[in-house]
């Protein structure tokens, strides 16, 4: 094996003890003509994380793990941080490869997915960023959907994130140019990344499919505690990036934002809540813009209409 790149991998994780495992085997089973740089960047777990996370570092001290690349280096910590955003920035910080990526700890790596990365980063030196398929799981790992992404463009990431986070890989000269992740996010530094790098550099779609994306209780993809926060934080960066508060970005914000402020009786009436939502974002979308958008009216299409009647585990899941 020659030419072997090395790609850095990132697992943030907090008191994800009933998935890691399954998550560091992922990525640690993985095949091909790299170096994998690997570490696992701890909140200061009171589960069983630890235990997992030195079980692994064991097999491969001991050499009791079959390593089927080039070589690994398997690294981590554990400590008390200030979320996410911040476990990923130290990840990053110390980081080795040449290209870069982060698997969240519910998230898996499909097999093969690494030598497919190293493979087209070596035959494709211009390009900075590449994403490619995913599928949402349960729990249980059961396949229940797929991630809706397409080709690169990029105007349409104002409106829709076509890129799945775990099936995304760049290199780490781009993420150092744009300036890495930004602090002061909470759930969209990914999105605000890959807008950043798109802006700059040549981004790729590879109809290939990567990892699973796990949807389960406690995810920020489900939980209705933290989509009111994560849509705004979208939509705010949505502005920021093109000027623009897309009118899909801000009825999503708004639809939350009811589900959250009316009464309870009053959410189990779907037909009220979307009431309220179209109202709010009627209002709050000609505030934001400064009156009616060109682009807005184009996005005016009868399947958005539709997905507003849908629950959101049903339009995840296609």
């Amino acid at each position: 094996m020659t030419d072997a790149l090395v790609i850095s991998v990132i697992t943030p994780s907090y008191n994800q003890g009933e998935f890691l495992e399954e998550t560091l085997a992922s990525v640690l089973s993985q095949e091909g003509n790299f170096h994998l740089d690997y570490l696992i960047i701890d909140g200061g777990s009171n589960d069983n994380s630890v235990e997992i996370i030195k079980r692994y570092e064991k097999l491969l001290d001991e050499q009791r793990w079959q390593v089927r690349c080039c070589g690994i280096t398997y690294r981590w910590l554990s400590e008390k941080d200030r979320g996410q955003t911040d476990a990923l920035s130290k990840g990053f910080r110390l980081a080795k490869g040449e290209i870069l990526a982060w698997l969240n700890s519910d998230d898996v790596y499909l097999p093969g997915t690494l030598q497919s990365v190293a493979a087209f980063f070596r035959d494709n030196p211009t390009i900075a960023l590449l994403y490619g398929e995913a599928h949402y799981c349960d729990s249980d790992g059961e396949i229940i959907g797929r991630y809706p992404t397409g080709g690169f463009d990029l105007g349409k990431l104002a409106y829709f994130n076509f890129f799945c986070q775990p099936s995304t890989f760049f290199r780490s000269e781009a993420f150092e140019a744009v300036g890495g992740l930004d602090d002061t996010l909470h759930y969209a530094m990914d999105y605000d990344l890959f807008v950043k790098i798109g802006k700059q550099f040549p981004c790729r779609y590879l109809p290939r499919f990567f990892s699973k994306y796990r949807l389960h209780d406690m995810s920020k993809t489900v939980r209705n505690d933290v989509l009111f926060e994560n849509h705004e934080e979208v939509l705010h960066l949505a502005l920021k990036h093109f000027g623009w508060a897309p009118l899909p970005r801000v009825y999503g914000s708004c639809n939350y934002y009811c589900l959250a402020g009316l009464p309870g009786v009053l959410t189990r009436v779907r037909l009220i809540v979307i009431a309220a939502s179209l109202f709010c974002t009627l209002f709050r979308s000609l505030w934001l813009n400064r009156g009616l958008r060109k682009e807005d009216l184009k996005l005016l299409r009868l399947e958005n209409f539709q997905k507003i009647s849908r629950e959101r585990m049903e339009i995840l899941r296609g």
